[in-house]
């Protein structure tokens, strides 16, 4: 199969496993968020392992080497985006398979599989129409600060929501038009959610304009922001007004 078959592969194979070891109730909260995430991420290293033996790996779940950073090809997975709302019985969470080439996001998938979802980027559907004003997606506990002061701006409506891949398909889905996240992330929480977002035709950047780039020895990212390219330009200005 080819990276982006492999990609929805690997999304699909791991929600399945997710959704079956919630479904069998021999685990609650924490611990079924623990063992999601130790049973999907085994699942995923050794089918990468089989396909693409040659490629380098960036998982949440393992132990990370420096042997990658020689990898002009890297996967950078998230077996379990949102372990807090998966144990929770919620729906928005997530898997992120994401493919970073010489450090550029170029291929993902991202599942949902709490909506039965696979969004992946060698298929992107038409974005929907928008809402004006713009609903902004911000964390269900921490939202950031920038995001807050920015929908003041742009008088627009916060949305709480879930894990990081459910927030940035939501605006792929047309259910949002921003996704600024300013806490700090690292590469596999948005990788293939920027692959994704990216192939749909939004906008994807950090919060003061410049490029996201991967596989780097320090995996933490700052910032992000996902939008619909009509918003880019007064999101990345307001941002900038603010940090003044």
């Amino acid at each position: 199969m080819d990276d982006i078959e492999l990609a929805r592969h690997l999304a699909a194979g791991a929600a399945r496993i997710l959704m079956d070891l919630r479904a069998a109730g021999t685990h609650e909260g924490k611990a079924l968020g623990a063992e999601g995430d130790l049973r999907a991420n085994s699942w995923l290293m050794a089918e990468i392992a089989a396909h693409r033996p040659e490629d380098g790996v960036l998982s949440e779940e393992t132990q990370d080497t420096p042997e990658r950073l020689s990898k002009s090809r890297v996967w950078i997975i998230d077996p379990l985006d949102g372990t807090r709302e998966y144990g929770e019985g919620r729906s928005d969470w997530a898997v992120h398979i994401g493919l970073a080439i010489n450090g550029v996001a170029t291929l993902g998938a991202v599942a949902l599989p709490g909506l039965g979802l696979v969004l992946d980027s060698g298929a992107p559907q038409p974005l929907p129409a928008m809402a004006e004003p713009p609903r902004l997606l911000v964390s269900r506990t921490r939202p950031a600060h920038e995001a807050v002061e920015v929908a003041k701006v742009l008088s627009g409506e916060l949305v709480p929501m879930g894990s990081a891949g459910s927030k940035a398909m939501a605006v792929v889905r047309g259910e949002a038009e921003i996704y600024l996240h300013s806490g700090g992330q690292y590469e596999w929480d948005n990788c293939a959610p920027v692959a994704v977002a990216a192939a749909a035709g939004l906008h994807v950047s950090r919060i003061d304009g410049t490029p996201l780039v991967y596989n780097n020895r320090d995996t933490y990212l700052p910032d992000l922001l996902i939008c619909r390219r009509e918003w880019a330009e007064q999101v990345l200005g307001a941002v900038a007004a603010i940090e003044a």
